[in-house]
């Protein structure tokens, strides 16, 4: 016969009765394993966001104040706490908290203007300024000349006209301006993030007509076209679409809606286009009031500009007729502090000293604007410049900046033209 193979289990139950081995069932058995705990103490703690605790302590105050309804107790006043966690400017360009602002957020804070200083940039301002052009205007006259060429042609070779946009299009982008026009947060239809994509988004974005559009309708169409639009394009967007809608904005409420402000922000993402699609054109309009320079300059102060694009603009301001806004802008690039082209300081130079034959009385922020060019600029400057920039001081005179201007240009050393490095190219 086979042998019989013994079991070769073994453990602290063999040999054992079964009444104690139900008794050692019941009782709690030390285990041979020992758990190794490598971390520490400070990396198994994990810290909440800032924006998540926030979240969690105003959720508790809505449940306690609900707990306090359902037992009757008297709730307690709300108070408003003296510093907010996180409200900063990071926080104003969250695109996370966007949905929760809706249309509540502005900006609420008033902008008080010296009447005065207002006054005197209204004596510099265009008296018969030109009619100002909108997207409306610019695709009716395209639309009009397509029709009378194109159309024409097309008839000539094949006896039909020139095709116009489906109809499924224009019904679909007309609804779109009607959710463009009560848009508050969360998605945008998708038929509208394509619109930079298409050859004539001109004429299709006509059709969701943007003057309809919601202030946070606009911000959202800043982020999408100047992410997506090449930097001329981005450009007639901003002058077209962005510029008058903020210009209403200021002229109406006297301030303006914190998302205008926010897009204006993010159309810097193109700063070429943004100097040529609202800067310069604005002071090109020769009606760019007080209130809407120190706004839009605002924007110059808290954002970083690359100095070539910041350069160039500065030479565009220091060219153009003077109005009194650009004063305003000059003072605010040159208080940046960049390392600017000799030609730039040339140019910002003559720019001054074109007023040597005005019998104006400039305003203070002319006055400003040249000594901040003096203050930062005053070891780049030629003694032939300080010597005319102290003529120009006879000729134009302020009690409370004059002088200072001139102990500056007179303590300050001359460059010497012979060992400066040439100045930079700007375009």
């Amino acid at each position: 016969m086979p042998k019989v193979k013994r079991s070769s289990r073994s453990g602290p139950c063999s040999g054992v009765s079964l009444a104690d081995q139900i008794l050692q069932g019941d009782s709690v058995r030390a285990s041979g394993r020992v758990k190794s705990r490598s971390r520490t103490l400070e990396e198994e703690q994990e810290y909440v966001d800032e924006k998540l605790s926030r979240k969690i302590l105003q959720q508790a105050r809505i449940q306690q104040d609900e707990l306090q309804t359902e037992l009757g107790l008297p709730a307690e006043p709300k108070r408003q706490p003296a510093t907010r966690l996180g409200a900063g400017a990071d926080d104003a360009d969250s695109d996370e908290e966007w949905p929760a602002l809706g249309h509540h957020v502005e900006e609420t804070r008033e902008l008080d203007v010296d009447p005065e200083d207002e006054k005197a940039i209204e004596m510099f301002m265009n008296k018969n300024p030109p009619l100002r052009r909108t997207l409306a205007d610019i695709i009716m006259e395209k639309i009009t000349e397509k029709q009378t060429e194109v159309g024409t042609v097309m008839s000539e070779v094949s006896g039909r006209a020139d095709p116009q946009l489906d109809p499924r299009v224009v019904q679909v982008y007309r609804g779109v301006s009607k959710v463009l026009s009560k848009y508050r947060s969360g998605k945008l239809p998708k038929a509208f993030k394509i619109v930079p994509a298409l050859s004539n988004w001109e004429q299709v974005l006509y059709l969701t007509e943007p003057e309809t559009w919601t202030a946070a309708a606009m911000y959202q169409a800043t982020r999408i076209f100047s992410s997506n639009l090449k930097e001329r394009m981005a450009q007639r967007f901003y002058n077209l679409v962005l510029l008058p809608r903020v210009r209403d904005d200021i002229t109406e409420y006297k301030r303006l809606n914190f998302h205008l402000y926010s897009a204006l922000k993010k159309a810097l993402f193109k700063p070429a286009a943004w100097f040529k699609g609202i800067l310069l054109p604005l002071c090109e309009s020769g009606t760019c009031t007080l209130r809407e320079a120190i706004i839009i300059g605002s924007i110059l102060t808290r954002c970083s500009i690359p100095v070539l694009h910041s350069s160039a603009a500065m030479l565009k301001l220091a060219e153009m007729e003077y109005n009194g806004a650009n004063s305003i802008f000059l003072r605010l690039l040159l208080d940046k502090k960049y390392a600017l082209p000799f030609r730039v300081l040339d140019a910002l130079v003559a720019h001054f000293l074109s007023f040597r034959s005005d019998k104006r009385t400039l305003p203070v922020l002319w006055h400003q604007s040249l000594m901040t060019l003096v203050q930062r600029y005053r070891a780049d400057l030629s003694s032939e410049q300080k010597e005319a920039l102290l003529d120009l001081l006879r000729v134009h005179t302020h009690p409370g900046v004059t002088a200072e201007i001139r102990r500056e240009l007179q303590s300050a050393e001359s460059r010497d033209l012979e060992d400066a490095t040439p100045a930079m190219a700007v375009d």
